[in-house]
C-alpha cells in the first residue's frame, strides 16, 4: 500500500495506524498541487508493484483556504492524479475520487462551455483558463464549488483514457459529512445552513467517513465492472430536498 500526504505528521499517524493493523505500506509527503510531485508518485507507486487501485481524497475546504489553494488543489490536484496513475493503472484497475455534493448544487454559473473546458483542458493549462483568474473567481466558497464540479466533469473525460487502460475511474460526492472540516465548518459561518440541510433531508443526519468509505469499496470492487465516468452522489438526500423545494435554494451549498 501506498499512502501520501502533503502534512507530514498526519502522514506518519496514518503510516503507523496501518501497520499496527498488519498492512505493508510505504508512505510519500506529497503535493497534489505539484504536477512533477505526482507524476514522481504514481512512478513510485508502480516500481512498488502493480497498480490497482486510486482513492484520491486530498482537498481544501472554503473554511480555511482561499481561492488560489483550493483551485490549485482541489480542481488542479485532481487532475494531476487521474492523468498520472491512468498511465500505470493496470488493467482491471480502478480509481476514485472525492468531489462534493457543492459541484452538484452550487458550481457558479457555469456555461456548457466552461463546463467542456474543465472538462478536458490539459491538465497544466486548467488554472490558466479565463473564468479561473483570481480577479474573476473571488469566493472561497464559489472556488470549492466550482472545483468539486470539475472534478465530477474530469472523471467522465478521464474514464476514456482509463478504459484504453481496461481501467475505470469514477468520483463520489459526499454531501454534510462528519469529518474534521466538517466540524469545523459546522462550528463557522455556513453552521446554521448545514443543520438546516440536515434537518431538512430524508435521512436527517450527517454522513460518516464510514459512509463514504463504503462506496468507496463498491466502486473500486469488481461488483462496479460496468460503473465508470460517473459521479455518486452520497448527501442523505440534502441535494433532492433542495430540488424539491424543502431547502432555501438561496442556502449555501456547504464547502464539504
Amino acid at each position: 500500500m501506498l499512502l501520501a500526504d502533503y502534512d507530514k505528521e498526519l502522514l506518519a499517524q496514518a503510516h503507523a495506524a496501518l501497520e499496527d493493523d498488519g498492512y505493508d505500506v510505504t508512505s510519500v509527503v506529497t503535493d497534489v498541487s505539484d504536477h512533477a510531485a505526482v507524476a514522481g508518485l504514481a512512478e513510485t507507486a508502480a516500481g512498488l508493484g502493480p497498480v490497482t487501485r486510486l482513492i484520491h481524497t486530498a482537498g481544501l475546504s472554503a473554511a480555511k483556504s482561499g481561492v488560489a489553494a483550493i483551485l490549485a488543489v482541489d480542481l488542479a490536484g485532481v487532475a494531476y492524479s487521474a492523468e498520472e496513475f491512468g498511465k500505470v493503472i493496470e488493467p482491471g484497475g480502478a480509481g476514485v475520487v472525492i468531489a462534493s455534493m457543492a459541484g452538484t448544487l452550487a458550481a457558479p454559473g457555469l456555461t456548457p462551455e466552461m463546463e467542456h473546458a474543465l472538462a478536458v483542458t490539459p491538465s497544466d493549462d486548467l488554472l490558466s483558463l479565463p473564468f479561473l483568474h483570481l480577479e474573476v473567481m473571488q469566493s472561497a466558497t464559489g472556488a470549492y464549488s466550482l472545483a468539486k464540479r470539475g472534478n465530477q466533469l474530469r472523471m467522465a473525460a478521464a474514464a476514456l483514457a482509463w478504459g484504453r487502460r481496461g481501467a475505470r475511474i469514477n468520483s463520489i460526492s459526499p454531501g454534510i459529512i462528519a469529518t474534521r472540516q466538517g466540524r469545523d465548518e459546522l462550528a463557522g459561518e455556513s453552521g446554521k445552513s448545514m443543520r438546516a440541510m440536515t434537518a431538512a433531508s430524508a435521512r436527517k443526519r450527517m454522513g460518516t467517513p464510514g459512509d463514504i468509505a463504503a462506496a468507496a469499496a463498491f466502486l473500486l470492487s469488481p461488483d462496479a465492472d460496468f460503473i465508470t465516468g460517473t459521479d455518486l452522489l452520497i448527501d442523505g438526500g440534502v441535494t433532492a430536498a433542495f430540488r424539491l423545494g424543502a431547502i432555501d435554494r438561496q442556502a449555501p451549498a456547504p464547502g464539504h
